[in-house]
This record gives structure tokens, sequence and C-alpha cells, in this order.
């Protein structure tokens, strides 16, 4: 009995600590950036109710456009099963990916700029650069995370397009794919295998470039942040990026949407209509999808349907299935690599 109530008083502190989520900067789900999300909603709307154009209906529906509360929270997406699988797989996922993937990331950077420096530590790199203050450095700081991100991203685009192109990879990173609507929880609909494929490898690629950066300046430069965020992922976060799953389009002006990141950028990644298939692959710069011939960014959402092109709903209804579905398909692309063509793509 003891053992049981261990156990429930484990998962009532952890069902804690996720909702702590809320307080927390460095998280997606911070109240600040949901606001800002629901923010950048109510301009949408207003522009809808306008133009008289009811909702954004491709992604999903933007549901009864005669309320806000209803734009926002359409009925053709709280009612369908796919909504509802995201928010219990957000806590069944944070649980065993919180064992498993702790510290992937740090660690692969640690390596990587221990490597680079011959062994020096990135823990005490980065507190010496916190004791630099004055122009000079707050400039050299500035720059340093702008490179610093873009390169990233780089990283990111790169094992992103590898994530879809290389079938076996593909199985597991077609778990964040096969939500059918999708809302701010849908972005932790990711398998454990995929997290750990993407959070190793950019690890490893930001400490070979933090590595480089203090060989080159004599000193790791510390970003300059906000609630402790870095500035730059910051004002990623507070642009909308709770849109950017969800059934809400909002789409920059002009080729500003070639240069920052909008929620309609995603959209179309996740959108399994033939012309949207394997694009948008950046995450922060849609410039390097502009450069590598992958943008697509129609003026509107009325092709743009979420969701695995070919994939029975049934293959993943469920948490277990989330899980597990992706250990089978991916074994069996392995048996018979005949079947696994390279360019395989989500709509095969």
């Amino acid at each position: 009995m003891g053992y049981l109530t261990d156990l429930l008083g484990f998962y009532a502190s952890y069902v804690w600590y996720v909702l702590g989520f809320l307080w927390m900067p460095r998280e997606r789900l911070f109240v600040l950036y949901l606001l800002t999300a629901v923010g950048f909603a109510y301009a949408v709307y207003k522009i809808h109710t306008r133009r008289g154009a009811g909702g954004a209906g491709g992604a999903g529906g933007a549901g009864d456009a005669s309320s806000f509360m209803g734009f926002l929270f359409p009925k053709q997406v709280w009612s369908h099963p796919s909504a509802w699988l995201d928010l219990r797989y957000f806590f069944f996922h944070r649980l065993i990916g919180h064992f498993l993937l702790f510290g992937v990331m740090a660690g692969c950077s640690a390596w990587a700029y221990a490597l680079v420096t011959g062994g020096e530590s990135l823990a005490e790199a980065a507190r010496l650069g916190d004791v630099r203050s004055g122009p000079g450095a707050y400039a050299i700081a500035l720059g340093y995370m702008i490179v610093f991100f873009v390169m990233s991203d780089f990283i990111a685009y790169t094992i992103h397009y590898l994530q879809h192109k290389v079938p076996v990879l593909w199985e597991f990173h077609k778990v964040h794919h096969s939500a059918e609507v999708m809302h701010p929880m849908s972005n932790f609909r990711e398998h454990p295998i995929d997290n750990l494929v993407y959070l190793a490898c950019i690890g490893a690629g930001n400490g070979l470039f933090m590595g480089a950066a203090a060989q080159l300046l004599g000193y790791l430069p510390s970003m300059p942040v906000v609630l402790g965020v870095p500035l730059l992922m910051f004002l990623f976060n507070i642009m909308g990026y709770n849109l950017r799953h969800s059934h809400i389009w909002l789409r920059w002006p002009g080729t500003w949407s070639k240069v920052f990141p909008s929620p309609a950028h995603h959209h179309v990644h996740h959108s399994c209509h033939p012309d949207h298939i394997d694009k948008n692959f950046a995450f922060m710069f849609p410039v390097w999808d502009v450069i590598f011939r992958t943008y697509e960014l129609p003026e509107d959402d009325r092709d743009v349907r979420f969701g695995v092109a070919g994939m029975r709903p049934e293959e993943m209804d469920s948490c277990t299935k989330l899980y597990f579905v992706p250990f089978r398909n991916a074994a069996r692309r392995l048996r018979r690599p005949d079947t696994a063509k390279p360019a395989i793509t989500p709509a095969e």
C-alpha cells in the first residue's frame, strides 16, 4: 500500500511540475507566449470578421466566427479525437521523455565543445563569459547570438530534412505529422527516438560552434537574455509561436515571411496536400527553405490539410501506438530495404 501511495504521489507531483510550465519562460507553454499568441489570434479574428470571411477553413476551420471564443476554440478541432490524444500524449510523453532524454543535448554540446577546445569545460567557459561587460562585449555577444542561431537553424534544417527523407527516420518523425488537427499541445506529439536524434545532433553541432567561437575570441560570449531566455529565442516565442500548431492561419505580409518565421510557414509543412509535402523544414529562419528550394507559402490555407497522406487514422490513435508502431514500421523498413526508397515522402 505504501508503494502505491508513493507512486501516486510521484505522478501527482509530476503533473504539478508539468502544469508549472505556464510559469517557466524556457518552456513553450509559458503564459506570456500563450497570451501573445492569443493576441495575434485576435488580430486574425478581426481581419476575418471585417472581411466577412468566416474562418480559416483549410487547417481545421476556425469555427463560429461570430465570437472570438468560437474562433479560438472551434468545435471542428476540439471535437476531433486527435486533439484529445495530443493532450493525453503530452503528459505521457513528458513523463517518459523526462527520463530518457534528460541532458542529451547538454551532454552532446559539452562533448563537442571539449573536442574543439582540447578538453575545456563548457560550463566553465560560459561562467567566464558572464563576467565580461561594456559596449564592446555586448556587441560581440549580440553578434555571437545571431550567428549562433543562424547556424543552429541550418543544422536543424538539415536534420529535419533527413527525418523526412531517410525512411527509418521518417517512421519515427511521422508521429509528429500524424496529428489531423492541431493546437499548442500538438507541438509535443513527438517520438522519443525522433527527439533523441534531433537533440543529439543539435547539441553536438552547437558545441562545435561554441568551441570554435571560444577559440577565435578567447572566451565564450554570453547571449543577451530576457527572463533567462536568449533574446532572439524570446522574440521568436512571443511572435505567435503557439499558433504554429493551431488552426489559425497567420502569414506575414509580402517577403517578410521569407525572412521571419510565421505560423503559416509551419502549417504548410504539416499539410499533406501534394504541393506542400516536404516543404518548409526551417525552424527559425525560412531563408534556408528559400536557398534550398523547399519554400512554399500560399496566400491562404484553403488547400492546407493536416495529417499524413495515405495513413489510416487508427494506425496512431493511442499513446501506446504513437510509441510502438514506429518501432514496428522501422523494423519492417530494415528487413525490406528494397521497399524503402531514398526519396520517400510523407505522401508515400
